[in-house]
């Protein structure tokens, strides 16, 4: 009579079991990274098209030639199909020869972050 060979070959369960938590760790971890540079990309996105929102309104007025009327005025300035709100601030400067224009662009819906400030000074009398 042979004696049996307990040795056996391959994995046992509880390694495989070990190897599938570890996989499933980095898996998941991947994932979480993926998603936070999907947002992180959205929000470029975002205060890009704000950016150029303000830009465009900043380059109507420097093609006037004119500073705007003193005083406060929001508008929408939708870019890329996203509804965009523009505020419009006109102030004197210090210099009585040129006039601040800044213009802070918003979503739609949620005021409560400016995603773009843009600051231009205009020369008075043309």
């Amino acid at each position: 009579m042979g004696s049996r060979s307990l040795e056996t070959e391959g994995f046992t369960l509880l390694e495989v079991l070990i190897a599938l938590a570890i996989v499933a760790t980095a898996l998941g971890a991947s994932l979480r990274a993926i998603g936070s540079l999907t947002q992180n990309s959205e929000s470029l996105r975002a205060s890009t098209l704000a950016a150029w929102s303000a830009e465009n309104r900043l380059v109507q007025i420097r093609l006037n030639g004119k500073a705007p009327p003193y005083g406060s005025n929001s508008y929408l300035c939708p870019q890329a199909n996203v509804q965009f709100v523009c505020a419009e601030q006109v102030s004197p400067t210090p210099n009585a020869r040129f006039t601040r224009v800044t213009v802070s662009v918003y979503e739609a819906g949620r005021p409560a972050r400016a995603l773009a400030d843009l600051t231009y000074m205009v020369r008075n009398g043309g």
